[in-house]
């Protein structure tokens, strides 16, 4: 629950306080969840509007400073913090405040046990060289699994995502051509495909398409009854993305600054295309034309601190493993650094 001094706090505004946010697809179920639960938590005194467009839409409007937060499963790489640093004088921060999990989604028909796929292989379907079911490689992985001779139609993001940015990192570090001739980023060049925009797009794409494969966020494939696939990780073992398997791959040293990788875990149980999803904060409140007052600055704090505490408990519902210990408490210390006007806002709201 809110605290009565927080409520207090937020009871200063007149009316209602919108804060703004954009970004990521792949926590979107999970985004509605916290808006609606703060919304009905703050008597509708703070509401959240927060707008799906994928993280690279996310990082950019945060660098324009058109919303009070952004969002992003890519944290900002050296460059952009860099920029941030030179251009606003203040750095960004990147707090984790859920794990989220990218399968292999597909659609064929017949086929109903989840097919098992290596990492090198689905580099290999990414680059256009596996072109059909019945590939002597997928047929390998699959042996009792009798596979049909469609042709297979490659759907990936048309947007800037960090979707994109989690699934083509694991590839680069399983596939050494992939690594060379596409690599890593929120967008790359397709080698081959369609593209869909949003974890919503590429889902419909891949349920309209028989012979489809696409990489959504583990919930989206729930959420429109997708058969997704078992991922062959470090250890050699076929995983399915769980709950139980996404927090075994987060089981890794934690820095400072939250900005790490997850893929291709050495966990024995971790799935190997997971993730930590991040808000994106300025450190200097002050310095984001979106926040208009200390107001709004202490709302949005007060919001973040919320969902790295008692809002991490919806998490888990919809398939978003829920912060560990270490990484909580690594979340909430960066929240603690938010200022606004020279006054220590998130280390008082923190330490409430």
């Amino acid at each position: 629950m809110l605290t009565a001094v927080a409520l207090a706090g937020l009871g200063l505004a007149q009316g209602t306080i919108t804060l703004v946010g954009a970004g990521a697809t792949f926590p979107y179920p999970l985004m509605a969840k916290y808006g609606d639960e703060y919304t009905r938590l703050t008597g509708g005194k703070v509401r959240i509007n927060y707008q799906s467009i994928g993280s690279g839409g996310g990082i950019r409007q945060f660098l324009e400073q058109t919303v009070h937060f952004g969002a992003s499963d890519a944290p900002l790489d050296d460059p952009r913090m860099k920029q941030v640093r030179e251009q606003f004088k203040t750095n960004a921060l990147n707090i984790g405040y859920a794990l989220g999990a990218v399968v292999p989604a597909y659609n064929l028909p017949g086929v109903k046990e989840p097919l098992r796929f290596s990492g090198p292989v689905l580099a290999d379907i990414y680059l256009g060289k596996i072109k059909t079911w019945n590939d002597p490689a997928l047929q390998e992985l699959n042996p009792g699994v009798k596979l049909p001779p469609l042709p297979i139609t490659v759907v990936h993001r048309s947007d800037g995502s960090g979707t994109t940015y989690v699934w083509t990192d694991y590839l680069s570090k399983v596939s050494p051509e992939w690594a060379q001739k596409v690599g890593r980023g929120t967008s790359v060049q397709w080698p081959v495909g369609v593209g869909g925009k949003g974890n919503e797009g590429v889902a419909g794409v891949v349920k309209q398409t028989p012979g489809a494969i696409g990489y959504v966020e583990v919930t989206y494939a729930k959420q429109n009854n997708l058969a997704y696939g078992a991922v062959r990780n470090k250890a050699g073992r076929f995983i399915l993305a769980d709950l139980a398997s996404i927090r075994a791959a987060a089981n890794v040293p934690l820095p400072g600054d939250m900005r790490v990788s997850l893929t291709d875990t050495p966990a024995p149980d971790g799935y190997p295309i997971a993730s930590f999803t991040y808000l994106l904060l300025y450190e200097n409140l002050s310095v984001n034309k979106a926040v208009k007052s200390e107001e709004e600055a202490r709302a949005l704090v007060e919001f973040v601190k919320w969902i790295l505490t008692d809002g991490q408990k919806h998490n888990e519902p919809l398939t978003y493993g829920a912060l560990s210990p270490v990484a909580q408490q690594r979340a909430l210390a960066l929240l603690s650094r938010v200022t606004y006007g020279g006054k220590p806002i998130g280390k008082e709201i923190v330490g409430r």
